[in-house]
């Protein structure tokens, strides 16, 4: 099965340090039993061929060869991604962590975005409590029957389906990075606030904004604030974005689970002048509203699947096809944006299923280019905002949860970070 569209450029822009992953995990009522969740991953891995997969290197392009038996179940480490290599994903690209009540896959995003992370964990969750309590869990709410046949809609490249006529490509300044002291060791510092839904919705609410782009504001505020301490000349402060990818399967009809999301990057100049928070969050309402449609987004990966699709582009040899997506990577990268804030949204759950779990989690993998990201879930009224960062300080952490917390929201903080 050949990579889609989005996927094809994750293995040639990755470094010796950096591969894209992230990490969707669930907290049960009690301790995982290790030989049932294997039972339960053996069935599960044969309903998602294309994310229970090894990644093999062809002569045009990369593609992925479904596994024939599932991986091995890991360890939990002092932090998320421990060790996580690129000869690693030629064996198998996600992982199965078990740390008392939790359940943690971590994945190489060439085989999925966090949707369809986010589905295999429901569906091996729901056959795991079937095969441990006999309790039947039906399929629906993105829970896939393991039982049932795959389906063709499921493996599809949708970008190649809902590519657009007209191309268009965005366009960004250079935008602030927060800067610190690098862990020597590359330790993954994690930092997770817990927050009511009902409190941070009340205060969106009050904006007449979802909680994204409420979050987002704070986040872009925060930023800003750093930046006017680090840099005391106005006319010299960089632009301050934020990446927010959106799942385009609200916007197009499929099924897919597979790689299906592309991004928004609203954002303000500060060296254009001072911002009150209301101007920041009517900024990036009007900023998203303006991008987020259908037919915006079926332009933007039109250039792409084109591209793609050019019988003299198929039969470069591989190596040099890399060379050209490593250099536009690097070209872009994180660049362009001050940190990602992903929302998976509300996980939703069949009643049968919710006696049995506490909580979900959502992180991202640390970015090429820059020291922090940020991973946005919710269930059963609690909010998970996670942050992870590879320098010691954790000034962004603090300054976005202190605002949060001035605003009449509490907020449980949870933190891996040494020395604190």
């Amino acid at each position: 099965m050949l990579l889609d569209n989005a996927a094809k450029i994750y293995p040639a822009s990755r470094k010796k340090n950096w591969i894209s992953v992230f990490r969707v995990s669930v907290s049960l009522t009690e301790e995982v039993d290790r030989e049932i969740l294997l039972q339960a991953l053996k069935v599960t891995i044969h309903r998602f061929p294309s994310i229970a997969a090894k990644l093999r290197r062809g002569m045009f392009w990369y593609y992925l060869e479904e596994l024939e038996n599932p991986p091995a179940i890991l360890e939990e480490g002092p932090y998320p991604f421990v060790g996580i290599s690129y000869s690693e994903m030629k064996k198998c690209c996600f992982r199965v962590i078990v740390h008392h009540k939790r359940i943690a896959l971590e994945f190489f995003h060439v085989v999925t975005d966090g949707n369809g992370g986010l589905t295999f964990l429901k569906s091996l969750t729901a056959y795991y409590i079937y095969l441990k309590y006999g309790v039947k869990i039906p399929p629906g709410t993105d829970i896939l029957d393991a039982a049932e046949p795959v389906k063709d809609e499921e493996l599809e490249d949708s970008f190649v389906r809902f590519k657009g006529k007209v191309t268009n490509k965005v366009k960004g300044d250079r935008a602030f990075h927060v800067t610190g002291t690098k862990e020597e060791d590359d330790y993954l510092n994690v930092i997770c606030g817990t927050l009511p839904v009902d409190r941070v919705l009340e205060e969106a609410r009050k904006y007449k904004v979802s909680m994204t782009v409420f979050l987002s504001a704070v986040m872009i505020e925060s930023l800003m604030e750093i930046q006017e301490k680090k840099q005391p000349i106005q006319a010299l402060r960089k632009t301050v974005n934020v990446l927010i990818p959106v799942n385009l399967r609200n916007y197009f009809d499929s099924k897919t689970l597979r790689n299906f999301v592309l991004f928004v990057i609203p954002g303000v100049n500060p060296s254009w002048g001072k911002y009150t928070f209301d101007e920041i969050i009517s900024q990036v309402y009007h900023q998203m509203g303006g991008e987020i449609t259908g037919k915006h987004f079926n332009t933007r990966f039109a250039g792409n699947v084109k591209a793609e699709e050019t019988p003299a582009i198929k039969v470069i040899p591989l190596f040099i096809k890399n060379m050209v997506l490593r250099y536009l990577s690097r070209k872009s990268g994180d660049r362009n944006s001050s940190i990602s804030l992903s929302n998976l949204g509300n996980v939703a759950l069949p009643k049968e299923m919710e006696p049995y779990v506490e909580r979900f989690d959502f992180i991202l993998g640390k970015r090429a280019e820059s020291y922090n990201n940020c991973g946005v879930i919710s269930y059963g009224g609690k909010l998970r905002i996670n942050f992870i960062r590879t320098i010691k300080e954790p000034v962004l952490e603090q300054l976005f949860f202190t605002k949060l917390r001035k605003m009449g929201i509490p907020i449980h903080i949870e933190s891996n970070s040494r020395g604190e």
